[in-house]
């Protein structure tokens, strides 16, 4: 989806990262879903920088939840390959990282966290394809954000959650949103308008504040 929005201003789409005190594995894999998600974002805006500052929080945040031994070197390929400004393997790169870290926590007995990793992605992947859209928005464009099986698939894998997980009040409050953003997408008929992109842009927004509510800021 990011590839087919053309050349916009990408630098603009990206945010500074934010470390987590929480030792709740719940919401570090909640970061750690948005932390590989802002690196497609690097990515796009091809900022060395930001790469090599993500690369870090991935290897910080693995040590966290126990799964380092398995992103340790996807990690360090990161870092190597940003420092050729080699976009495409870092791409690479982030696409197994998550591979790995879903296969890694199913493997430990842990869907649930796997599951928050695609979603946290997903909602930042989806706040900075909303945030460009929003900027010149075309019909063709917002068709791109019509993904309701998508939000639906993520409304049953959050009710299938483990009840102490599914109480969490992150877990919560992200199926409430999505609730709202998939009605967003429904109510056009196919047609997703301006209004609805903002909306859908301010839920993803909100949901990701939630996430990285604990956070501390880290400046670049």
């Amino acid at each position: 989806v990011l590839d087919k929005l053309g050349d916009p201003n990408w630098k603009e789409e990206l945010r500074k990262l934010k470390t987590t005190e929480s030792s709740d594995r719940i919401q570090l894999s909640l970061v750690f879903g948005t932390v590989v998600a802002e690196g497609f974002v690097a990515v796009q805006a091809q900022d060395k920088q930001a790469v090599e500052e993500i690369g870090r929080e991935v290897i910080s945040l693995s040590k966290s939840l126990g799964i380092s031994n398995s992103v340790i070197p996807h990690a360090q390929s990161i870092l190597d390959a940003a420092k050729k400004n080699d976009w495409k393997a870092i791409r690479k790169e982030l696409d197994q990282t998550q591979s790995t870290v879903r296969s890694t926590m199913e493997r430990m007995r842990d869907e649930d966290l796997a599951q928050c990793v695609s979603l946290a992605g997903w909602l930042r992947g989806t706040a900075s394809v909303t945030s460009v859209v929003s900027k010149a928005y075309t019909e063709d464009r917002a068709e791109l954000l019509n993904q309701p099986m998508l939000v639906e698939h993520f409304t049953k894998a959050l009710s299938s959650m483990s009840k102490q997980a599914a109480k969490k009040p992150t877990v919560v409050a992200i199926s409430k949103g999505l609730v709202k953003i998939r009605q967003r997408m429904e109510s056009s008929n196919g047609e997703i308008s301006h209004e609805s992109i903002n909306t859908i842009k301010d839920t993803c927004d909100e949901l990701l504040n939630l996430i990285l509510k604990d956070g501390k800021e880290k400046g670049k």
